[in-house]
């Protein structure tokens, strides 16, 4: 496996051009399945995540294209994909795929929408917390689907069709939003999604879905209308910039002190966190590029937060902010609630002498004056970027192993901050 090293100590300084966002990317790329014409996506980051999930929609018989590289084209901007799924060959979506990336279950919204039946194996991804799929169940079964669990795999079936109802999540889901609101949009009559996810992804899915031909109100609030149509058709579509990616930029620079300009991305996407990073002693500025990072001299003041759904502050970039704390000048608290399992980076900052102790949900981080460099491991997606944020402040060298679980979110890393003035490099195993 490849592994990151780190020798830290450099500020940072440049511009860091922002990806379209992974977490956007992913459902829209599933939404190709409702329909029989072209879907283009422009500004799709290249990701793991996005390789794999073209190999699963491949399985079903999409066909899809990706744009060369235009002369002068910076590499690091995203890339056009055209995604076609005339011909369904497969309703099935095995085990062997599914269990490598969570999101690849929601494609059984689509599939049951527009094929009335499909098999889905039950999913995989980071190990931080059950997530059931019980509320992508109950949803579809509120269309009408009929649902039963076959020795691992989902079998849903809608003969004649999925039917408008009234799905009510008992707890906010967002890829549960995603998949029920892709397989209203093919349903006879209206549905109503309440408690839905209000997160700029919803909001981005539903934008291309309305541009596919869907009929859509309340993207966006906790209250989603959807009018079912025969059918959609093709469409050309931007994916939203990363608000992952630019607080964790935001953040590592917070970390070494510097200015960098995040180009493209939105602060409009990520205000929750953007406060907490201004409570901290960070100075943000809106430009016509993107937002302008700038660190003060007087040190990280220390802030307490808690990870809520949006417009609060993400869970995605929990461990980033922990990360970020370990040099605050006093104790701060954070509070996890939304997965059960994510402080498993906790461990591995310690490691490079951060002071951390946990109760239950909830970490208090004391602030020390010396991170020392050392090896550590990656765990999951977002615990692997703070080990990088704290190895670009830290003494001396950092190792970072298990890196695979990067390239799934965070694309050319390396090569984004070193541009900055980062000493960073994969090492290839």
């Amino acid at each position: 496996m490849d592994k990151i090293r780190i020798v830290g100590g450099n500020q940072l300084n440049g511009v860091i051009p922002i990806s379209g966002a992974k977490n956007a990317a992913l459902p829209l790329m599933i939404a190709s399945l409702l329909c029989e014409d072209t879907l283009t996506l422009e500004n799709v980051p290249r990701l793991r995540d996005v390789a794999l999930l073209t190999q699963i929609l491949s399985n079903h018989g999409v066909d899809y294209s990706v744009d060369g590289k235009r002369a002068g084209q910076d590499t690091m901007t995203g890339q056009t994909i055209h995604l076609n799924a005339s011909n369904i060959v497969d309703t099935t979506a095995p085990y062997e795929l599914v269990s490598k990336m969570r999101a690849s279950f929601w494609v059984i919204g689509p599939l049951l929408a527009r094929m009335h039946t499909a098999r889905v194996s039950l999913p995989g991804g980071c190990a931080i917390g059950t997530r059931p799929v019980d509320f992508f169940i109950d949803g579809l079964k509120a269309l009408g689907a009929d649902i039963e669990m076959d020795r691992g795999y989902v079998q849903a079936e809608a003969k004649g069709g999925l039917k408008g109802g009234r799905v009510v999540f008992p707890k906010i889901s967002v890829g549960a939003t995603h998949t029920v609101m892709m397989a209203a949009t093919l349903a006879k009559g209206e549905s109503v999604i309440e408690n839905a996810a209000q997160e700029p992804e919803v909001t981005d899915l539903a934008n291309c879905l309305i541009g596919m031909g869907a009929k859509i109100e309340g993207a966006g609030t906790d209250t989603i209308h959807i009018q079912g149509v025969d059918s959609l058709g093709a469409h050309r579509h931007p994916v939203i910039p990363d608000r992952i990616e630019t607080g964790t930029y935001a953040m590592a620079v917070a970390m070494t002190g510097g200015e960098v300009t995040l180009e493209g991305a939105r602060g409009d996407l990520l205000e929750g966190a953007l406060d907490v990073l201004r409570q901290t002693g960070t100075e943000i500025t809106e430009t016509n590029m993107g937002l302008k990072i700038k660190r003060n001299g007087a040190g990280i003041s220390p802030v307490d937060v808690s990870t809520e759904p949006f417009p609060g502050f993400p869970t995605d970039l929990q461990a980033q902010f922990m990360a970020l704390m370990t040099r605050s000048k006093g104790v701060s608290k954070i509070t996890e609630n939304i997965f059960e399992n994510r402080f498993m980076h906790v461990q591995e900052l310690a490691r490079l002498g951060a002071k951390i102790t946990l109760d239950g949900q909830v970490a208090s981080v004391e602030g020390v004056e010396t991170l020392r460099g050392a090896q550590v491991m990656a765990t999951d997606l977002r615990a692997s970027v703070s080990l990088v944020i704290a190895g670009l402040a830290a003494e001396g060298e950092t190792t970072v192993s298990r890196v695979y679980h990067l390239d799934r979110g965070f694309e050319r890393l390396e090569d984004k901050l070193s541009r900055c003035g980062a000493v960073i490099e994969r090492i290839s195993a």
